[in-house]
């Protein structure tokens, strides 16, 4: 059996402000086309479809057309829910869709496997929805489920209660923050600080193979164990992940193969860094003017509309951010304090730079103007 391990589509979500839709409908298209030209059996989407628990009408046209063509690819589809998605309204819709596309949200099933049949006999795919402690709770009273390391474990343990009365091949889908995982920052935006919601490997013992959902980067935790990562880049943190899937196959006695599969990246992302000046001019850069880029200018004080100045050459500049070069400590002063010491106008002026710039004063072409403006009002009022 060939199995296509993919997720995080985290449709409808947003790019620094643009919309990400279409690039990731052209994705998911090649993803569809990807199944057929791989001869793949199942599809298997662990978690995070949408980006949001109330998504647009257009995210569910995307989801349906996405589903359809993979179905119609030949595949059988395996899709669990994660933190972002609203759990009742992507179930809700499972119940519309044809068959050979299983939609999995219920905690409660996550002891009962979905089976699909090849020449050697079943597979179980057992789909663990990404479980909040705090709403799975009542669900299993029994238990002392305070945090998700737990959540996942009891529901690990309800599949390897199952597979041992079936018998036979599984493999396990879920939506968590395994332990071994590179976090990139900034990127897995929910994932908690500390240890209580970090999933040991222990915990996903028993089955073949364990489709991991949650981290946007392609990682490797075991030969069995493994996150997919999400289809697009959503974050310039993420701009050095491969975008993918594996491309997991199963024979008589279990797990024989996996490898990866990669996905188009629509449009590139770069990270530049020089003076403004030189972004905005320097040959070096061009190579980035039909990429995302986020513009780091390292002018040592602000400098005027940059965003406007830098989409006039990159079309595609999605953030600006000012991080100077040589910027001097702090020096203990407070405003008042420089105003104190202030001796005279052209002082005080250069104080109130001094504390809005980081310590630097004014220069010297700023410091004639500044006398030039103090002189000039000095005279006016002398013959006012």
């Amino acid at each position: 059996m060939r199995i296509l391990h993919t997720s995080d589509w985290h449709i409808g979500r947003s790019f620094h402000g643009h919309s990400t839709l279409e690039a990731l409908r052209g994705v998911l298209e090649t993803l569809a086309v990807q199944v057929r030209e791989n001869d793949v059996d199942v599809v298997i989407v662990a978690g995070d479809v949408f980006d949001s628990a109330a998504p647009a009408a257009a995210c569910y046209t995307l989801l349906s057309d996405t589903l359809r063509a993979i179905s119609d690819a030949g595949a059988h589809i395996v899709v669990t829910s994660g933190n972002h998605d609203s759990a009742a309204r992507l179930g809700f819709q499972s119940a519309l869709l044809r068959d050979g596309i299983h939609v999995v949200t219920d905690p409660l099933s996550a002891g009962t496997p979905i089976s699909i049949d090849d020449e050697h006999g079943p597979v179980h795919f057992y789909g663990i929805p990404f479980l909040e402690p705090a709403l799975v709770r009542h669900l299993w009273a029994e238990t002392d489920l305070r945090s998700q390391r737990a959540a996942v474990e009891h529901a690990m343990g309800l599949v390897r209660s199952d597979l041992a009365e079936r018998g036979g091949r599984s493999v396990a889908i879920s939506h968590c923050f395994a332990a071994g995982v590179e976090a990139t920052p900034g990127v897995e935006r929910e994932i908690r600080q500390g240890s209580l919601d970090v999933v040991p490997l222990s915990v996903f013992d028993g089955p073949d193979y364990v489709a991991l959902g949650h981290i946007h980067g392609r990682q490797q935790i075991s030969e069995r164990v493994r996150y997919a990562g999400a289809p697009l880049h959503y974050s310039f943190g993420e701009a050095d992940k491969p975008r993918g899937s594996w491309l997991v196959e199963l024979d008589a006695e279990g797990l024989a193969s996996v490898e990866w599969i990669e996905l188009p990246v629509p449009r590139r992302l770069s990270t530049i860094r020089a003076s403004l000046d030189e972004l905005l001019g320097d040959p070096r850069f061009a190579a980035h003017e039909d990429a995302w880029v986020c513009a780091q200018y390292t002018d040592p004080t602000p400098q005027p509309d940059p965003m406007r100045r830098l989409q006039a050459r990159f079309a595609f500049c999605a953030t600006v951010m000012h991080t100077p070069e040589g910027v001097r400590g702090p020096d203990g002063l407070t405003y008042s304090r420089r105003v104190r010491a202030a001796r005279s106008d052209a002082e005080l002026v250069d104080a109130f730079l001094a504390h809005v710039r980081d310590g630097e004063g004014a220069t010297d072409a700023e410091a004639e103007v500044i006398r030039d403006v103090i002189d000039e009002r000095s005279l006016v009022e002398a013959t006012s």
